[in-house]
Parts: C-alpha cells; sequence; structure tokens
C-alpha cells in the first residue's frame, strides 16, 4: 500500500512537473517559436502568377490555411531593403528608427547601415565583412521585446545572406546574428555578439555548403518552352555575366564556372542562395534548441537571393520565375519540418517582404508602358548647376545625390551663411523643371504644406530622418526609376512610391492565427504590432502600427 502511494504520488509529481513546463512553455498562449521570413524583393503579385506550380505544402497552404492580407503597403519611402527589414520589425519608419537606406549619411559622413567600426569581425580573419552590428537602429524591434518580456530568457537569431537582413531584424538583444562571407563562403557574425562562433556554426561552415551548391549548376526545373509566365529566355532585360557580358544571362548557367571566375559569391545570385539560408535557419534551430525551452524563441530569417536575382534579370525572367517554383517547393519542406519540430500549434509563421520590384525599363517600352530612366548622372549635373547659381560661386555645397535625395554639406553651408531653404528651393524648382521623369521635387521643409497627394506625403514625412536623410525629396513619374547613364537599362531596381514597389506579400499562418483574406489597406508598420498583440509583449519602442486584429483566432 505504502508502495503504491509512492508511486502515486511520483506519477503526480512528474504529471505536475511536465504540466508546468508546458505551462511555462506556452504561457499567455505564445507560440514555442516565432518565424519571421523575408523574402527580399518579392512582389504581391508572384503568390498569384506562379500559383499554377506552386505544390499543395508551400506558399498554397500559406495562402489556404493562413491569413494573407492582400492589400499590404510600404508607408514611407525610399522601399530599400535596409529599412524594409527594420521596418517590418521594429514597426516603424525612418524618421523613427533610423535606417534612411541601405547607405545614408550620419554625423556629415556617409555610413552604410549596419556598418560598426567598434566591432571585430568573428569567423573570417581581419575582415571588413563582419564589423557589423545593429547599432544604428535608433529603436527595439519586436524580437527585442519578447526578449525583455521574458526578462532575456527567450533567445532570438538571425540568418540570412546579407549582413543587413540579419541583423536589423534581430535587434539589440539578439542572442546571434550570422550572415555571409562572399570570400570564404562562411557564415560569420561579429563581436557586437560574441567572440567566437559556435560549434553548430562552424559545423556548418565545415560542410563547404557553397561550393557544393555551386558546382551543380542552375538547370531549369522544367522544359523552357513551359515557362509562360515570363518572357523568352534570352532578352535585352537581363544582364549578362562577365566584365563584357560573355556568360549570356540565360539557362542552364553553369554555376561551377562562374564560381571559379567569380568567387563564391556568385550563389548570392542563384536560388541555391536560398538552399543555403534554409539549411542555415534548420541548423540554427537545432544548434540554439530554438522552441524546446519553457520561453518563446525568435527566428528572424531572409531569403535575399530573390533580391539578387530580381536586380540581374528582372521581373519576368525564366530565372525569376525558376526561383520561386525552386522556393515553394523548399517552403513546403520548411513548414512540414517546423510542425515536425515544434508541433502545429507551436509556431508562427510570417511571409512578406522588404520592398517589391518596378519592371525593366526596356520590358516597359516594348509593351507601350509608361516609364524611362531617370537619370542620377543629370540629376547630379543640374543640382550643382543649381547650387552654382543660387551662391554665385564655385562652392561646393553638395555632397551627394541617392536614394531619390539631395545631399547637403552642412558645415559648408553654416560657413557661407547661405539661407538652406531658399537654396533647397531653387534646386528643387530647378530638378522640377529640368529633369525628365519628375513628379515632384520637394525640401524635407516644405512637404507639409505642398500640393501633392496626401499618400505621397505622408511617405516623404515617414522617410526623412533629419542628419541621415537628403533635405530635397525627388519623387519620379510613375514607372520611371533612377538610372545612372544612357546604357540599355538591364534586370529591374525599386525604390519609388508606387505599388509595384511598395505593395508586398503579408500571410501569418500557425498559433493564434485563423484563415482567411484581409482586403483592407494594412501597413508594413502593423506587422510587429501584430505580433506584439499576440505574443503579449509590449509594442517595440518607436512602432505606429496598429495590430491586424482580423487575422486573430478567436476560439
Amino acid at each position: 500500500m505504502i508502495r503504491m502511494t509512492t508511486l502515486r504520488l511520483l506519477a503526480f509529481s512528474l504529471l505536475a512537473l511536465f504540466s508546468t513546463g508546458q505551462a511555462q512553455a506556452t504561457q499567455h498562449g505564445r507560440p514555442r517559436l516565432v518565424v519571421t521570413m523575408m523574402v527580399d524583393q518579392m512582389t504581391w503579385d508572384y503568390l498569384y502568377r506562379y500559383q499554377a506550380r506552386f505544390v499543395d505544402g508551400g506558399f498554397k497552404r500559406l495562402l489556404s490555411e493562413g491569413f494573407n492580407c492582400e492589400n499590404t503597403r510600404i508607408n514611407y519611402i525610399p522601399a530599400y531593403t535596409a529599412i524594409g527589414h527594420s521596418s517590418v520589425h521594429t514597426g516603424s519608419v525612418p524618421s523613427i528608427h533610423g535606417i534612411a537606406g541601405n547607405d545614408f549619411y550620419k554625423d556629415g559622413k556617409p555610413i552604410y547601415c549596419t556598418q560598426d567600426t567598434l566591432v571585430a569581425s568573428v569567423g573570417v580573419p581581419n575582415g571588413k565583412s563582419g564589423q557589423m552590428s545593429p547599432r544604428n537602429l535608433l529603436t527595439t524591434t519586436i524580437a527585442d521585446e519578447l526578449r525583455i518580456a521574458t526578462n532575456f530568457r527567450s533567445k532570438t537569431i538571425g540568418i540570412a545572406i546579407k549582413d543587413r537582413a540579419s541583423i536589423l531584424p534581430a535587434g539589440h538583444t539578439a542572442n546571434g546574428a550570422y550572415w555571409l562571407d562572399d570570400a570564404s563562403g562562411n557564415f560569420i557574425t561579429s563581436t557586437y555578439y560574441r567572440t567566437e562562433l559556435p560549434d553548430w556554426v562552424k559545423k556548418f561552415n565545415a560542410r563547404g555548403r557553397v561550393k557544393e551548391l555551386l558546382s551543380q549548376g542552375w538547370k531549369p526545373l522544367y522544359d523552357l518552352k513551359t515557362y509562360r509566365e515570363s518572357t523568352a529566355d534570352k532578352t535585352d532585360y537581363e544582364q549578362p555575366w562577365g566584365k563584357k557580358g560573355e556568360v549570356p544571362a540565360t539557362l542552364p548557367l553553369d554555376t561551377k564556372a562562374l564560381m571559379k571566375t567569380n568567387g563564391l559569391g556568385v550563389i548570392r545570385t542563384t536560388p541555391f542562395g536560398n538552399t543555403l539560408t534554409f539549411e542555415m535557419a534548420k541548423a540554427a534551430i537545432e544548434g540554439e534548441h530554438l522552441g524546446e525551452g519553457k520561453e518563446t524563441d525568435f527566428l528572424a530569417m531572409s531569403l535575399s537571393a530573390t533580391d539578387y536575382i530580381g536586380h540581374r534579370y528582372g521581373t519576368f525572367s525564366v530565372e525569376t520565375e525558376d526561383t520561386y517554383l525552386r522556393l515553394d517547393r523548399e517552403l513546403a519542406f520548411f513548414l512540414n519540418y517546423l510542425g515536425r519540430k515544434v508541433g502545429e500549434d507551436g509556431y508562427l509563421f510570417i511571409l512578406t517582404a522588404d520592398h517589391a520590384a518596378a519592371h525593366n525599363l526596356t520590358f516597359n517600352r516594348d509593351h507601350k508602358i509608361p516609364g524611362e530612366a531617370l537619370r542620377s548622372d543629370i540629376a547630379r549635373s543640374i543640382i550643382d548647376s543649381a547650387a552654382r547659381a543660387f551662391i554665385g560661386s564655385e562652392a561646393k555645397v553638395v555632397q551627394a545625390y541617392f536614394n531619390y535625395q539631395v545631399f547637403f554639406d552642412d558645415a559648408r553651408l553654416d560657413a557661407l551663411n547661405i539661407d538652406r531653404l531658399a537654396l533647397q528651393r531653387a534646386i528643387s524648382k530647378a530638378l522640377k523643371d529640368k529633369l525628365p521623369g519628375v513628379a515632384y521635387a520637394i525640401p524635407a521643409a516644405d512637404v507639409v504644406n505642398a500640393p501633392i497627394p496626401e499618400a505621397i506625403k505622408t511617405r516623404i514625412i515617414n522617410g526623412y530622418r533629419k542628419g541621415r536623410s537628403g533635405d530635397i525629396f525627388v519623387v519620379p513619374d510613375p514607372g520611371w526609376y533612377s538610372k545612372g547613364s544612357a546604357e540599355t537599362p538591364r534586370g529591374t531596381t525599386h525604390g519609388v512610391w508606387s505599388p509595384y514597389d511598395t505593395h508586398i506579400p503579408l500571410i501569418f499562418m500557425g498559433k493564434s492565427i485563423r484563415s482567411g483574406h484581409l482586403y483592407r489597406e494594412t501597413y508594413i508598420t502593423d506587422i510587429a504590432a501584430t505580433l506584439a498583440a499576440l505574443l503579449k509583449t509590449q509594442y517595440p519602442s518607436g512602432c505606429i502600427g496598429h495590430p491586424i486584429t482580423e487575422a486573430f483566432d478567436e476560439d
């Protein structure tokens, strides 16, 4: 009897211990693991353009089981990678979070968004590729807020080929962020996070996957004649490989040969870059035991290869179509893996993009679609000429023209005692009058009262950060985008306010999410707010978004 009582007590104790662990693991209704997957340069319509060949477990599963926000827009300009990754995870805009571009000015000097000379590279000797951190980001991310909410017991890991796509989403308190070093083909980090790579990263690097993947060659999944959603494989819309364009932009592509001439970084512009990222993400989940502890963990992953491929090949290329068909298959495997690893109700998955993309300018011309090149070289000449005319001398007061913005030398303007706003207005007028394709050229100080559509006005205000942004914003006509010369436009780019650059996919799936579609306008800044509501955390410190409550499963 005593023995039976003891066994029962032991059983009840074990049950209580298990139940306590379970309760702690899912306290406040949180999932075990949150995964944000950014697909760099993914336009919203890819979800439907390529759907006929999608497998059941990938994008089709997200569309049927997830909550699809069909009308999600970016509410700032310019629409660039670093800003998009920051805005998704902070719920904020450049005016507040401070990431004003991939490159911008800080303290009067040009700086890369994650550049940090106070840290050293980890995983590569004496290299600048690892001198990166999130210090230029001025607000917390949703991953930071989850760490704070759990008294830093939860884990956050950032994974991407691009440094900025790994670092900025993971935030300031991340346990680790890892990105690809082209020279070595290894994933690296910086001393901001740790002084040595963890064993699981060392083991992953030791596999030499970049060389293995590139040695396969890029062959199309299907007969090239069946790629009905694309132009012919050989067109003037795409950028050939090689210094003289000696390697055509067609499939199949001998990536092994390109690797020998161009280095391991070639993987960025192939679908193998996505394969590598998925494998690294799984290695992070296993190596860091994400989703296994008593707190909710966070994996911020970004598929960067889609952006490199888009820039080289454009939005209607066989290469882009093939890339998304491959991505769909890998997404299916990854979602299945998450379900097996943490349970189908154990994860929350978010698919979105940092920006979309324009169609190639020559493609547009051939199909009678408006749009041409907004010549940045001519813009700079007009800017300099207008500045000289206003000042009456050769004094150089303009630092740069990029990000569709004019940057001034503040110290020089002060020394010359120049009326800044009057100068900005003179240059803005010259740009509007003389540069083809300019819809508006407006000093940031004049935006509030400018006679322009409210949607564009709001995007300029949200995109302007004093000291980091230019003081004049140039807004192109629809279909126009920046180009530095008269050469035939190849591939494509992004950055403007128009829907083709700022209409992005957004799908939530997993714990606490119902299936469905939403057609009202939502914004990139609503994503972090929605996650904060679901995770029961404070909003990120600069968040201006609102929870998309229609996505919540109330059962």
